[in-house]
């Protein structure tokens, strides 16, 4: 489960991006301007790989506020895809068979 406390302060997202993971899930969040309004954008994927090297019809994102506020729903929303989508975090381990040195 992610927890508020797993994310970095407002003032560290105002700057950079913050990556993590539970269970086999990654996330990320980082600021985004959409329609000249600020967003936090929450975007999750199957481990094992990082953000650039997966594909992104494997991931699933969503926008928020760029507040606090909008912190603990990107929270939640992201406990309720690590609940909704178990099965396809707890199989994630078998990605490991399609990276390729290059």
């Amino acid at each position: 489960m992610v927890r508020r406390e797993d994310i970095l302060s407002m003032e560290f997202l105002k700057k950079t991006e913050f990556t993590g993971c539970d269970s086999g899930m990654r996330y990320r969040l980082e600021k985004t301007v959409e329609a000249d309004e600020t967003k936090l954008k929450c975007t999750v994927w199957p481990e094992p790989f990082n953000f650039f090297k997966t594909p992104d019809t494997d991931k699933t994102a969503a926008l928020f506020d760029f507040s606090e506020d909008g912190v603990v729903d990107a929270v939640a929303w992201m406990n309720d895809r690590l609940f909704e989508d178990k099965d396809r975090w707890e199989q994630a381990w078998r990605c490991w068979d399609t990276y390729k040195m290059v």
